[in-house]
């Protein structure tokens, strides 16, 4: 079987001023980095970002597993599609991780035929944005430890520094640290730890800022610790946020890629969608809207927790209104929903789909109280059967939603062009009513409540006593108006991972928040998930190396 790899150094890219030029970008609007990757002028982009806006188009898809469910092939399938049918299509992705490159997940640029190109680039170093990203965090951890060092002016409380360093890879054993130690020419001894990169404030509000002074002011507002009185100490009390947002100037600019087929595609910016609120930056996304009469974007793993951030906190902050909504699924993944090991999903089994295909119907009926239109893409496995593709579709019938067989994997815009014509007709129907899950009014605990409640199908939230007295002092300080990000396990609806299918009458479990005030929402980290990853027992890190020709092999 080709490899994505293989098929992405079979492709023939074009120059990027080309590609750039074939979407209403003039060439002294580049900033090259090589010959097939760039990025926008900051004018350029305030420039396309003012201009009436196109329709957006949001994929998303059901929770994931080992199966395989193919979330950004369709994102980049589905653009590629409707280019070839003649609507004025541009693309929007988040950057890859470093962190799953090498641990299970791998790389974020698509597969088969419906890929972003350069593939190797992309999901390796890119143009450097996580890596600015990563020293800007680290900066401020390194001032924070500074001005404990120097005497302490602002009488921080060492014991209540909040702000963590960062780094884009998985290592479990960074998760809690002691530093300091060594003697008092050495710091000051106090608890730290690392998240990974995609997960830290920095990145957060590199995505939500809307131009580079937004940036800095954000970063200015971010709370790092408390004094032993109780008041936060900012970022900017510590003189940080300047030269923060000078390492991150460069990297604030969107780049410009291209597809197999030659869409083009922005591609900025990462968090993760379990544990941050997983979306593509807002500049990126806005000057699309205003460079292509229609954009598609993605909001990462299942639609409980991607789409539903992307929803209540990107659009929400950003002013962003979609005009029709993806969920992808496959039949394989179903059938794991419905409780078929993944040994045995090459064996027709209708029973098997019809039980798991109600984690699909969550979803849908999910996004539909945000006022959103639905298509939902099934990936077409070669193991599929007719009877078992029948059952997804019928089900979706129920709900008034069409579900459309893609092959764009294997075929690529050809593959989704019926997928295309759908999504097109739910445009052009003018359906949408989009709102938030919530208002802005609402206390804090009660926010959280409300996506437990409508979107987990959760009986209850179980917040210990020490996190709601939090949540009470943040309302008291000034941010009970912002939207709540929940960090929770990807693979189920509750915080179980084992819990597939659509389990009602759960409880999510709050294991603690975190008050991002710099990014504009309060955090809840529920149950055993981990805002630093481990590696497996098998990392992918085993089998990526160099050829004899110094060609990269292993990436997928």
């Amino acid at each position: 079987m080709t490899t994505d790899l293989e098929i992405a150094r079979a492709a023939t890219l074009r120059p990027i001023a080309e590609i750039a030029a074939s979407s209403g970008i003039p060439e002294d609007a580049l900033e090259p980095y090589g010959k097939y990757k760039a990025k926008l002028g900051t004018a350029f982009v305030a420039e396309a970002a003012a201009r009436p806006p196109g329709a957006l188009v949001l994929v998303t898809g059901i929770n994931p597993t080992p199966a395989g469910e193919g979330k950004t092939t369709t994102t980049i399938g589905l653009g590629d599609a409707l280019n070839a049918l003649g609507t004025r299509t541009m693309i929007a992705l988040r950057e890859p991780s470093l962190g799953p490159c090498f641990g299970v997940k791998g790389g974020a640029t698509g597969g088969g035929h419906a890929q972003v190109l350069p593939m190797e680039d992309i999901n390796l170093h890119f143009t450097g944005d996580f890596h600015a990203i990563t020293s800007a965090n680290n900066l401020l951890a390194a001032m924070i430890d500074n001005h404990l060092y120097w005497g302490n002016e602002l009488g921080l409380d060492p014991r209540r520094v909040t702000w963590r360093r960062a780094m884009d890879m998985n290592d479990r054993n960074l998760r809690n640290l002691v530093l300091g130690l060594g003697g008092a020419s050495q710091g000051v001894v106090r608890e730290d730890g690392f998240d990974i990169t995609v997960a830290s404030e920095v990145m957060a509000a590199f995505c939500l800022a809307k131009d580079l002074a937004d940036l800095q002011d954000r970063l200015g507002r971010m709370i790092v610790g408390r004094t032993r009185d109780g008041r936060a100490v900012t970022a900017r009390d510590l003189k940080a946020d300047g030269a923060m947002a000078a390492l991150l100037r460069d990297a604030f600019s969107p780049n410009l890629v291209q597809t197999i087929a030659g869409s083009p595609a922005l591609v900025h910016g990462g968090p993760f969608a379990n544990i941050a609120h997983g979306c593509n930056s807002v500049v990126a996304t806005r000057a699309a809207l205003g460079l292509a009469d229609v954009v598609v974007t993605e909001a990462g793993f299942g639609a409980d927790l991607g789409a539903e951030k992307f929803l209540d906190i990107k659009c929400r902050l950003a002013g962003l209104a979609p005009g029709a909504c993806v969920i992808v699924a496959t039949v394989r993944a179903l059938k794991m929903h419905g409780g078929v090991a993944k040994a045995d999903l090459g064996r027709e089994d209708v029973a098997a789909v019809e039980r798991g295909v109600v984690n699909l119907a969550r979803h849908v009926e999910n996004m539909h109280k945000f006022g959103l239109p639905v298509v939902v893409a099934l990936n077409r496995f070669t193991s599929d059967t007719a009877a078992e593709v029948a059952a997804v579709q019928a089900a979706m019938a129920r709900l008034d939603t069409e579900a459309v067989l893609c092959t764009h994997w294997a075929d690529g815009a050809a593959g989704a062009a019926e997928l295309a014509r759908a999504v097109r007709r739910r445009l052009d129907g003018g359906a949408a009513r989009f709102a938030p899950l919530y208002p802005d009014a609402m206390p804090l605990a009660d926010k959280l409540g409300t996506i437990a409640r409508e979107i987990y199908r959760a009986a209850e939230v179980a917040i210990p006593a020490d996190v709601a007295r939090k949540l009470t002092r943040w309302e008291e300080e000034g941010f009970g108006h912002l939207p709540v990000c929940v960090a929770k396990t990807q693979y189920s609806f509750s915080a179980d991972p084992t819990k597939l299918g659509a389990p009602t009458g759960h409880v999510l479990p709050v294991r603690d928040v975190r008050l991002s005030a710099g990014a504009g929402f309060v955090v809840a980290i529920c149950g055993e998930i981990m805002t630093m990853p481990g590696l497996p027992r098998r990392p992918a890190a085993e089998t990526i190396g160099l050829d004899e020709g110094g060609r990269i092999e292993g990436l997928f």
